[in-house]
């Protein structure tokens, strides 16, 4: 345990920390994206993998049991990785009291440069898709029925502000991937000289795939492509 700690007071320790939780939540957003696009098969494929959730490691776990499990990892995976990168800043700073009088953006990609935003903003959009989506607290159409996700789906996105906010949080979700992934394979110490357009390829790809699936959904609703189901 000690020695855990001392390696987490290092930067480098940080930097493992963040590309460990990274790499959990590069997972989820890819595997809830690739989730979420069953909408596309019809209320009722899509209702079936919302139960499908909620009844995950079954009989060995109870309704929602595995869920909620992976809901706290989650959680945790977060709270790590922005302590993390909050700590890393703060160091970063605190070793360079006087700022450079030419900030040094020649080698820093706009992605980068947009990291603590954009982790801002995505944080933000966590809160409130919990709120519109899980928990209908704030969804202008949720009425519970149960075993009926795929309408409360539709229903949120035809609110178009709702669906624009969505979409810009989307493209900034893709920055911070981009890079994150990125950052994570320097941490790991696998893009070196003879694969870096690889794991740069694979970055990119990563990035555009998640955020093109999610920007999907609410656009089809707009679009009038998904519809309620009677």
């Amino acid at each position: 345990m000690a020695a855990a700690l001392t390696l987490y007071r290092s930067s480098i320790g940080k930097k493992v920390v963040m590309a460990v939780t990274g790499f959990i939540l590069f997972g989820f957003v890819f595997f809830h994206m690739f989730g979420n696009l069953k909408v596309f098969y019809g209320p009722e494929h899509y209702n079936d993998y919302a139960a499908f959730l909620r009844r995950v490691g079954s009989p060995l776990f109870g309704s929602e049991q595995l869920l909620w499990i992976a809901r706290l990892v989650l959680i945790v995976a977060v709270v790590l990785h922005m302590a993390a990168a909050y700590q890393l800043a703060t160091n970063n700073n605190a070793s360079r009291p006087v700022r450079y009088q030419r900030p040094g953006r020649i080698q820093s990609s706009y992605a980068s440069r947009t990291m603590r935003w954009g982790g801002i903003i995505i944080v933000l959009f966590v809160i409130y898709h919990l709120l519109h989506l899980t928990f209908g607290v704030i969804h202008p159409g949720y009425t519970y029925i149960p075993g009926n996700v795929y309408n409360n789906v539709v229903a949120g996105f035809q609110v178009w502000w709702i669906s624009l906010f969505y979409i810009v949080a989307m493209l900034a979700l893709g920055l911070h991937l981009y890079h994150g992934v990125w950052s994570l394979f320097q941490t790991l110490g696998l893009n070196n000289f003879r694969f870096t357009g690889f794991w740069r390829g694979f970055a990119i790809l990563f990035a555009l795939l998640v955020t093109i699936g999610n920007i999907l959904i609410p656009v089809a609703v707009l679009t009038g492509f998904l519809k309620l189901a009677s």
